[in-house]
């Protein structure tokens, strides 16, 4: 969580820092990364460790008094902050396939299109991907990250097991089969119980997908359709800005063994086929997105939006995005609607997905089937922090959870009935508090 000030005043310094000489164990003359990717956070940790070797991260646990895991940078907040030190994992990034148990096992820094290419030259896929490929699988399953498909739990929800370093420096693994009455609160832990390094994930058989693209869905549509149309393909997409009642792109992803492969019909719900490959920003070049046109390709180059040799979605930007139960998505659509004069002027696109309910404690598809609304706006961090407290009014009647990795205000300990046995279980592994930043404190501890 973040209040107006520490927002404006972490997303403008990043527009005056200079970098300085650091020093760290493992990595000597380094400079901590100074902001994230798309450039709105500044991070103030003065140090970063860049291990090799799991030795070489608990060292760099015990050497540190404050320390919090650094993935590929892709939160739009503090969450991978740390007042002492971060340690980047992105050297650690080995991959183990088990195909007797149909597990992968992987460094915690690996990305996920890396990941994907790996699995698929062996005959295997992961259920699910978000819409950018670069980003870390730690860093993605820790904050909940996911993809769309209203039969599709989140990525945290593929987990089996975890390696992490506990503040003093030891190695710990739990697992979903030996450790199952706390395994659901170790995955989604926001980086407070410890330096991940290794994660365990199912995998399945691979899978050939197409993506078509259909424009101008009414939001008529929406009121008695809203589940039919979400469950139309394996992962949907809904894409708008706010005007004229309306998703200016729907975003089809189909399985070939489910039918994908099959000619689109010219009408969607009354939406029509686009005629050409689509960005889900109107006025932006395609180039960088996923084949569409019903073109027949691997699942990694489909359940993405963007192709992982490009920079992904517009760069210089920042994302918010909130989750209501589903049943309740058609009414939380409408209220956001009412802010549309206010949005539009500062704003890329939103974007509407399913999340299928899982048993993760700090998920925001805890107990529950949602409806995600993401806003991917323009860097205007003053404007930002003005429209989203008033998006996060017109949720709050819908019990609303904020993406942990975005850009949110709102108060989030009363929306986790889990939190006191999340608080004891990170206390077993971290009693002194090393790995919480000012995030987790907000946000879990305040």
């Amino acid at each position: 969580m973040i209040n107006k000030r520490e927002f404006l005043k972490g997303s403008a310094a990043m527009l005056a820092v200079a970098a300085t000489s650091r020093a760290g164990a493992a990595a000597a003359g380094k400079s901590a990364p100074r902001t994230n990717w798309s450039g709105n956070y500044r991070y103030h940790a003065p140090q970063l460790f860049e291990p090799s070797t799991v030795a070489e991260v608990q060292q760099a646990v015990r050497s540190a008094t404050n320390v919090h895991a650094l993935g590929s940078r892709h939160s739009f907040n503090g969450v991978a902050d740390s007042s002492v030190a971060q340690i980047s994992m992105l050297k650690i990034n080995d991959v183990q396939l088990d195909t007797q148990v149909h597990t992968v096992t992987v460094g915690a820094g690996i990305k996920y299109g890396d990941l994907a290419r790996q699995l698929d030259q062996r005959g295997y896929a992961v259920h699910n991907l978000a819409s950018l490929p670069h980003i870390s699988v730690a860093g993605a399953v820790s904050t909940a990250t996911h993809g769309s498909g209203m039969k599709n739990g989140n990525l945290s929800s593929a987990v089996t097991g975890i390696e992490f370093v506990a503040a003093d420096g030891s190695l710990h693994q739990l697992t979903r089969k030996d450790n199952p009455d706390v395994f659901p609160g170790a995955i989604v832990a926001l980086g407070a119980l410890g330096i991940m390094t290794k994660v365990t994930l199912k995998v399945e058989p691979s899978f050939q997908m197409t993506q078509v693209v259909y424009r101008n869905l009414s939001f008529s549509e929406l009121e008695h359709n809203l589940a039919a149309i979400m469950q139309s393909a394996y992962s949907v997409s809904l894409f708008t800005n706010w005007q004229d009642h309306r998703c200016n792109q729907v975003w089809l992803k189909r399985r070939v063994d489910q039918g994908g492969a099959e000619k689109p019909p010219a009408l969607f719900y009354n939406a029509t086929l686009a005629t050409r490959k689509m960005h889900p920003i109107d006025d932006h070049p395609a180039e960088a997105c996923t084949d569409q046109e019903n073109k027949i390709g691997p699942w990694y180059e489909r359940l993405p939006h963007f192709r992982m040799n490009f920079t992904p979605s517009s760069g210089e930007e920042i994302q918010s995005e909130f989750f209501v139960p589903f049943e309740h998505g058609y009414e939380a659509i409408m209220a956001v609607e009412t802010l549309r004069d206010q949005i539009t002027p500062h704003l890329y696109a939103s974007e509407f997905r399913t999340i299928a309910a899982d048993d993760l404690w700090l998920s925001m598809a805890y107990q529950r089937p949602s409806l995600a609304l993401h806003f991917t706006w323009k860097r205007e961090p003053e404007a930002v922090a003005k429209i989203v407290p008033q998006i996060e009014a017109k949720l709050a009647p819908f019990a609303v959870r904020p993406h942990w990795a975005k850009v949110f205000t709102m108060k989030t300990d009363p929306l986790y009935s889990r939190l006191n046995d999340f608080k004891a279980l990170a206390a077993k592994y971290d009693p002194q508090g090393k790995f919480r930043n000012d995030f987790v404190r907000k946000c879990l501890y305040e």
